[in-house]
């Protein structure tokens, strides 16, 4: 390469880099986001720091159905305050990743929970079959954790418009909509919280698979 080409290729770089960027942050923020899973709350569905790929744009356009998996902000304080120990070159890395999507921003807290009542649902535990039951229908449940009951709390709920009713699949580990009854939102997620649907897992690769819609949720038609 002549010297004038390198100059020429010098000039671009920076150019490619900015382009880079702004692709990832329009992917981020309208498309695809990646986030980790910190907790058993979702096993054997998914697993502690399983990596998975979070659809923002569907989220955007199209309603949240019952049986999806989905990430969504902090609705109520269900979290703790997280803590930041990195300093120096980690921190600097961790940063850089966060503001271009590759991980989740640790100041907005996320929760991953399968959707079981949505907007005018109502949603009860337990029948004699020992099954959840939305708007009347028994559901059969095969992504909860082994030997756990759907619950080991019995609730009565319907959810309003604009909100949804979420689980884990590990329901003896997930403290979600059915331990924050007391909360202004009365352990509903607000819509607007969500941040998108949680389609695959990307890692680890011996992981690697589209996560499954809850088949029995999914038929139950929407009351009203």
């Amino acid at each position: 390469m002549s010297p004038r080409g390198k100059g020429s290729a010098l000039r671009e770089l920076p150019i490619l880099l900015v382009s880079a960027l702004i692709l990832s942050m329009i992917v981020k923020t309208f498309f695809v986001q990646f986030f980790y899973i910190p907790s058993g709350s979702m096993e054997n569905t998914l697993l502690v720091n399983d990596r998975v790929g979070v659809n923002k744009f569907g989220a955007l356009f199209s309603d949240i159905k019952r049986g999806e998996v989905v990430v969504f902000r902090d609705p109520a304080d269900w979290l703790s305050v997280p803590t930041n120990e990195e300093t120096g070159i980690k921190k600097v890395a961790k940063d850089a990743l966060v503001f271009v999507g590759v991980l989740p921003d640790p100041a907005k807290q996320y929760l991953i929970k399968r959707v079981i009542g949505v907007g005018g649902d109502r949603v009860v535990c337990c029948n004699a079959s020992d099954q959840i039951e939305v708007n009347g229908t028994p559901i059969t449940e095969p992504y909860i954790y082994p030997g756990d009951k759907p619950s080991d709390s019995e609730f009565d709920v319907t959810v309003p418009k604009g909100f949804i009713w979420v689980m884990g699949d590990h329901r003896g580990a997930s403290a979600d909509s059915r331990f924050h009854t007391q909360d202004p939102n009365k352990g509903m997620v607000p819509l607007d919280k969500v941040t998108g649907r949680a389609l695959f897992v990307i890692w680890p690769l011996s992981n690697l698979g589209i996560l499954e819609v809850g088949k029995d949720l999914s038929k139950i038609p929407v009351s009203g």
